[in-house]
């Protein structure tokens, strides 16, 4: 009996260490270890639709990472594992994970007033309404600062105004953010390129720089380093037994909702699976989770034109995409929640996409948010034949029939209100749910 009890133990224990094991690529070559999909009993065959979504949306990299390993690493048109992409806002992880390692390293504490580090006078506050930001605010969008001035990504005190008390409203504000880089520097002594260097690329093998674009600090680098920074998120900030961040009680409130005022955002990372979200340029608080297709427990590096760095820890799964994208929305969430339904497919998973008939229509809708037009379309020529739009209550405030046979429709929103509404279209084959962000 204690013969048997002792080897379910070592098989338990096996499993156990076996599920957690993860495989990290060597910091001095090119060499990565891959997966087929077949030992991970993934679906081949439904990769051309994933692939053809991907080009179409002028991708330019696409790398899954299960265990570590890759699974699939696709580049489009002249676009190779040596060329450099920007990261845009989801750079902005990467100062996240700075700030930490700089509050660990004894240089600063989030708490710390950001006049400590920045001077006095840094906005165009009242000095006891300036005194009321800290760092912390300036990590989780909270800084208090009108976001509505011409040009949010400024940096001039002229362009910092107060809108409200540091910690009671919740607004993606890019300047407020790049002014981190000004504490990390102030607080180190060196700038964020030498820190980074120093304490994150030399343990990691990642390459890339910040550079200097307007008022922006924005992140360079291949798709590789963009997967191994989600590598190193999904072992808790350490490259395999190094600890580049010890700090685990920041490590983990960076990927947890940081504020009640947008449940889905924690130190600059977007996070899934919450009650509600909010968006950048709106205030409203939406119901349900950002990426309904997307496992509960996925944490989001997101970027403008579709930078995605998304880290699935239950499933040990890194998802990264680089490339352009047919709008310039500032997090083009919708887009990254799209790529999943294609993934899931090829991980031969449900997609969850509600339909009563159990028929996957993969209808486009976009720009979201938009002004006047949306427009809906189905690459696969799927035909519309009825456009329902219902406010957030389900008031119906539009019924339309389509009576010619079409696949792409412009929807004139001209006339409505600023605000979340549903959208559901009904083509020949079934009928899919999609929620529409609509902004005059």
């Amino acid at each position: 009996m204690l013969k048997k009890t002792i080897l379910l133990l070592s098989i338990f224990q096996f499993q156990f260490s076996n599920s957690q094991t993860l495989y990290f690529p060597p910091t001095t070559s090119t060499n990565w270890d891959t997966t087929s999909m077949e030992s991970l009993g993934w679906c081949r065959d439904k990769t051309l639709p994933l692939y053809t979504f991907l080009e179409n949306r002028n991708s330019k990299a696409f790398i899954v990472l299960k265990d570590g390993k890759i699974v699939v690493e696709k580049y489009f048109g002249k676009f190779t594992k040596d060329s450099l992409w920007y990261w845009a806002s989801a750079g902005k992880t990467l100062t996240s994970f700075a700030i930490g390692m700089a509050q660990e390293d004894g240089y600063l504490k989030i708490t710390d007033t950001s006049s400590k580090y920045l001077g006095k006078g840094w906005t165009k506050e009242s000095l006891t309404k300036e005194n009321l930001i800290t760092i912390r605010h300036q990590l989780t969008m909270t800084t208090g600062l009108d976001d509505g001035i011409t040009d949010n990504h400024c940096t001039w005190d002229s362009c910092f105004k107060y809108k409200a008390d540091a910690g009671t409203r919740w607004a993606y504000h890019n300047g407020p953010y790049t002014m981190l880089d000004k504490v990390i520097e102030a607080s180190t002594g060196k700038n964020l390129n030498t820190y980074l260097a120093l304490r994150l690329k030399t343990f990691t093998g990642m390459t890339g720089l910040f550079v200097k674009i307007d008022y922006d600090n924005v992140y360079f680098s291949n798709a590789r380093s963009f997967a191994r920074f989600g590598l190193l998120m999904l072992n808790k900030g350490d490259w395999d037994i190094v600890k580049v961040m010890k700090d685990k009680t920041y490590f983990n409130q960076m990927i947890t909702s940081s504020q009640t005022l947008n449940n889905s955002y924690g130190y600059l990372w977007w996070l899934n699976g919450k009650t509600n979200f909010m968006v950048p340029g709106l205030q409203l608080v939406l119901p349900g989770a950002l990426n309904p297709n997307s496992p509960t427990d996925m944490y989001s590096a997101m970027g403008k034109n579709g930078q995605f760095l998304n880290v699935i820890p239950s499933q040990n799964m890194v998802v990264i995409r680089m490339g352009n994208a047919p709008n310039g929305n500032e997090v083009p969430f919708l887009m990254n929640d799209t790529i999943f339904i294609k993934l899931n497919a090829v991980m031969c998973k449900n997609s969850g996409i509600s339909n009563p008939k159990n028929i996957t229509i993969n209808f486009r809708i976009y720009p979201n948010p938009a002004n006047d037009f949306l427009i809906i379309e189905n690459p696969t020529n799927e035909i519309i034949k009825k456009i329902v739009l219902t406010d957030i209550q389900g008031k119906v405030i539009m019924d339309l029939k389509i009576d010619n046979a079409v696949s792409i429709y412009n929807l004139d929103i001209s006339d409505k209100k600023s605000g979340v509404y549903y959208l559901k279209v009904y083509g020949e084959q079934g009928l899919e749910y999609r929620q529409c962000l609509l902004k005059k």
